[in-house]
């Protein structure tokens, strides 16, 4: 499968190839000693390739990019919320966006050693009349190639100490001016341009993921409104439909009212109560057993509190038989029907009524039914 991983690393394997391949590239030039040239040469295109390809067992599921040679300008972007700076925390995917991940410690290590070993061994193997030709001059690019890896896969403290061993071997072999001429240059500006890079597209990162999460919440919100609009559409025919006929009399009798038609204003502000405060509570059993007893001049109080939340439909039908039989035996004068905290009561109807003997304005308690939830002991 070709994908923009896939052709990153494989111009990172070719580009870090071809700068070894330099080192080769001797001729007919005296070698003093060619075996520790090839042994160098193995040690950093082992060690570049596992830099490359290496990444911890527990990221793999995420399938970050690679890192990239800086022969290239184009990197994976960055998950959100990390810094190039620092060497702490190693990245993990975050709202969609996946990047390159920490390099292993082994590997870093690697790194440093192959930084630190490889310009000495070549220039030492060389010999001091070929340490300024092209094949013996090659690992200013490579270790500077190197070191972009590592920058890229999140360790900048490893990469800015190889650049600086570098810099260093490479300036006690062949001079300063030489070593910078030569490409030395070329290495620093390849590691800063990785560091911004990798420390841009991080910021882009994270500003994708703010927005992902704003747009997330917006959407929320509106789903949310549509949702309550909805709501109000179903109350307010309810309530047009319990109340028109009553509004349409009244108006149309001008407020001259009878007993009978002020008792069934009662009765569709009740319902009107009922269907705003405990919908959960009412079914057409229990509609019919409160509409009896405001007939009979009870005064009811219907209130869901949201106990009744997360029970399902059947568990309900259960819950609103046992409320309805329990209206059905009521003769209180005033009627209290509310859902109940407690994990073993699902519904509490108190009946209260005015006392024999008592003043007026107290009522004892002739009814007191706790509806328990199904199936909790």
């Amino acid at each position: 499968m070709i994908s923009v991983k896939n052709v990153l690393v494989l111009l990172a394997v070719a580009f870090t190839a071809y700068l070894a391949a330099r080192g080769l590239a001797w001729g007919s030039a005296p070698v003093p000693q060619p075996f520790l040239i090839v042994a160098a040469l193995a040690f950093y295109l082992g060690t570049t390739w596992l830099c490359i390809f290496w990444e911890p067992a527990s990221s793999k599921a995420a399938s970050p990019a690679p890192a990239v040679p800086p022969a290239t300008s184009a990197e994976e972007p960055s998950p959100a919320g990390q810094s190039p700076a620092a060497d702490a925390g190693a990245p993990t995917p975050a709202d969609g966006i996946r990047g390159p991940i920490r390099l292993p410690v082994p590997a870093m290590i690697l790194a440093l050693a192959c930084a630190v070993v490889v310009p000495s061994a070549i220039s030492f193997s060389v010999g001091e009349a070929s340490r300024l030709a092209s094949f013996a001059t090659w690992y200013l690019g490579g270790i500077g190639a190197l070191m972009t890896i590592v920058m890229v896969r999140r360790r900048p403290w490893t990469a800015w100490t190889g650049i600086v061993v570098l810099t260093i071997a490479s300036m006690f072999w062949m001079g300063p001016v030489n070593a910078l001429a030569l490409g030395l240059v070329g290495s620093v500006v390849w590691v800063t341009c990785a560091q911004l890079l990798v420390f841009s597209m991080d910021r882009a990162a994270r500003d994708t993921a703010r927005l992902t999460r704003l747009q997330r919440a917006a959407s929320a919100w509106q789903t949310s409104q549509v949702v309550r609009q909805r709501e109000r559409r179903v109350q307010v025919q309810k309530a047009l439909a319990v109340a028109g006929p009553v509004l349409t009399r009244t108006v149309a009798q001008r407020g001259m009212l009878t007993d009978a038609d002020r008792l069934e204003a009662r009765i569709a502000e009740g319902r009107l109560r009922d269907e705003m405060r405990g919908p959960r509570l009412l079914d057409d059993e229990v509609r019919a057993e409160l509409e009896r007893a405001r007939r009979r001049g009870a005064n009811v109080t219907v209130l869901d509190e949201g106990g009744l939340d997360d029970v399902d439909e059947p568990t309900l039908a259960i819950i609103r038989a046992q409320l309805a039989e329990a209206l059905r035996s009521a003769s209180s004068d005033r009627l209290y029907i509310r859902t109940s905290p407690d994990e073993r009561i699902a519904v509490t109807v108190v009946g209260r009524s005015p006392s024999v003997g008592a003043p007026s304005d107290e009522d004892a308690v002739d009814l007191w039914r706790e509806i328990p939830h199904p199936g909790r002991a």
